[in-house]
């Protein structure tokens, strides 16, 4: 994912959390594109005290990979889906990582 180093990976709850137009701007799209991901269930975001929109940088990775596959013409509930199951491979891949770590298995990655 070419956005990653950009963004990298961080909870909801960490700052900075940017508006709507600042994430939009930030991922060369539209606000609306925004609130067609939250539809989709891609992302939700967070709201401020007076409520608005926020956008945490974990979120904005999430949107800039779904914005790469519409961009190449995934539909965009397809691409929210896609999204999601290569976040979640790459969580259990993680997760794999360390067991395998903590095991001091033949297997453990070397470097990691």
């Amino acid at each position: 994912m070419t956005a990653d180093d950009t963004f990298g990976r961080l909870d909801d709850d960490d700052y900075p959390a940017y508006t709507m137009g600042r994430a939009a701007a930030m991922l060369g799209t539209t606000p609306q594109f925004l609130r067609a991901l939250g539809e989709a269930r891609l992302i939700t975001p967070l709201r401020s005290e007076g409520g608005h929109r926020r956008y945490s940088r974990y979120q904005l990775r999430i949107a800039a990979r779904a914005r790469e596959l519409v961009d190449q013409g995934t539909p965009i509930e397809a691409a929210c889906r896609i999204v999601i199951l290569e976040d979640q491979l790459e969580e259990a891949q993680r997760i794999n990582a360390e067991y395998r770590r903590a095991a001091g298995g033949a297997d453990a990655p070397e470097g990691d």
